[in-house]
């Protein structure tokens, strides 16, 4: 405000000049300038008194000013640190809160796979484990754990609750197990009629009896049944042990030790011929081909058996006598050998004089004769041995077929309907290896018997062939030397 006037002042001294020079002479101005001046003067006292008085209230003003200033600056501070604690106390709660939601939602994803998972394949083991006569006495617990998941309208409390209520049962009965349990329940009997009666269990082994008294015996599984069945024991001494039992609770238990796996392979037990006929219609040419084989291989191993072989002292002798050139002596010996090996040497001898060549050639005629003699009947045995496995994969492949049939009309469910088509295809197969493993043996044994007989009828034609080429070389070497 102070600034204004002055400034507003100062205006009207250069402004007010040009006034009085325009308006009036310079006598008036000079006078107007005095009191203008004189006005000036007394607004600029009453200015000056008034920023003093202006100055003595700023100066008044100024110190509790700074009070508040300074105490509404703690105030600031104080909200500042009261705004950040509350800012850091926020982000805590809230990193809590995320937190808390984390831990909340992985509990809930522990809890969903413990109902779904952990309590679902515990249920299964747990009855997959459970004894034949035990599901009739477990089967409700078992049920309501089973369709707790799928019932709709219980609660996460009331399923948890069906799941570990089966938790407890089998803990009882884990307790029933190591001690012992009596139950009631029915089990199926010999003639199939299910009665109703007592079991008595002591860890996996089961008994039963009857409530009329007539069926007593060992707890087993029958395939494709759910229902219990009773084998009855054949021992007196087991009947009588096992009333007691059940009656009393007391006494000795008469355990099988194989848990029925006894009698199962006793079931499956079967003689030679049904094994055979299991075999199907295949199993009769692979019959016929190993009887056919057999015996043409007994034949081979007797006619090649008593084959007559020479002896190193009739081979020496008959050497000796074609170097003396005894001719009734090399035919004599020859003669006297026996066999294949003494018909080929006789038939060189008889052509003794004849060239070398033609010596070899009636020999090597022998030699392809009785090589094809004994070499009869045992391309048979290699046909044999060959066909008998294609022979077993024909069986395989009719078998597996009547399997698929089978399994188009009854499904895949029940394996022991499926089990002659199995059966029909493995043991084609079997009797298929059975016939082929021996006559590749016997057709390489015989074989080799054979090689070994034309080896020593060769060995003789060329031990006999060199003697004869060394006497008549011997001879004419004296011839030339005395032309000479």
């Amino acid at each position: 405000m102070i600034k204004m006037k002055n400034v507003f002042i100062l205006v009207l001294l250069v402004a007010n000049p040009m006034l009085l020079t325009a308006q009036e002479p310079t006598q008036k101005a000079e006078k107007s300038f005095e009191q203008a001046a004189e006005s000036v003067q007394q607004q600029l006292g009453e200015s000056v008194a008034e920023l003093n008085k202006l100055r003595e209230q700023i100066a008044a003003e100024k110190v509790p000013l700074s009070q508040k200033a300074d105490e509404l600056e703690s105030e600031l501070i104080e909200v500042r640190l009261e705004y950040q604690k509350a800012t850091r106390l926020l982000d805590s709660r809230t990193l809590d809160l995320n937190n808390m939601r984390n831990e909340i939602k992985s509990r809930q994803q522990e809890a969903t796979y413990l109902t779904n998972n952990l309590f679902g394949e515990y249920i299964r083991n747990f009855e997959s484990r459970l004894h034949i006569a035990e599901i009739q006495r477990y089967r409700e617990p078992l049920e309501a754990a089973k369709l707790a998941l799928e019932n709709s309208s219980l609660s996460e409390r009331e399923i948890y609750k069906a799941q570990t209520e089966l938790i407890s049962v089998s803990l009882e009965r884990l307790h029933d197990a190591l001690g012992g349990t009596r139950f009631d329940g029915k089990a199926v009997d010999s003639s199939g009629l299910v009665k109703p009666g007592t079991f008595v269990m002591i860890g996996p082994a089961a008994i039963f009896l009857s409530n009329d008294g007539e069926n007593i015996g060992t707890v087993q599984q029958r395939l494709g049944s759910l229902e219990p069945a009773v084998i009855p024991y054949e021992d007196e001494r087991d009947i009588v042990a096992a009333r007691e039992v059940i009656a009393t609770g007391k006494g000795r238990f008469p355990l099988d030790t194989t848990l029925g796996n006894a009698h199962v392979i006793e079931s499956t037990k079967q003689t030679l011929w049904e094994h055979i006929q299991k075999g199907g219609p295949v199993m009769v040419p692979i019959l016929v081909m190993a009887g056919a084989a057999l015996l043409v291989a007994i034949y081979k191993w007797f006619s090649l058996a008593f084959v007559q072989k020479p002896s190193s002292k009739q081979l020496s002798s008959l050497l000796q006598a074609v170097s003396a050139r005894d001719e009734k002596d090399i035919i004599k010996k020859a003669g006297a050998i026996k066999g294949p090996i003494g018909k080929m040497l006789a038939t060189g001898v008889q052509h003794i004089k004849e060239p070398t060549e033609l010596i070899e050639e009636v020999m090597f005629e022998i030699v392809l004769s009785t090589r094809l003699r004994l070499q009869r009947l045992l391309p048979f045995i290699a046909i044999s041995a060959a066909s008998a496995p294609l022979l077993g994969l024909l069986g395989t492949v009719t078998g597996i077929i009547n399997t698929f049939k089978l399994i188009t009309v009854f499904g895949s469910g029940d394996v022991k309907t499926l089990s002659g088509g199995i059966s029909e295809a493995l043991i084609t197969t079997e009797f298929g290896l059975i016939v082929a493993i021996p006559s590749l043996l016997l057709h390489a044994f015989l074989s080799r018997k054979a090689k070994s007989i034309i080896d020593e009828m060769e060995k003789a034609a060329v031990a006999i062939i060199n003697q004869i080429t060394k006497t008549r070389h011997e001879h004419k070497t004296p011839v030339a030397q005395s032309s000479k």
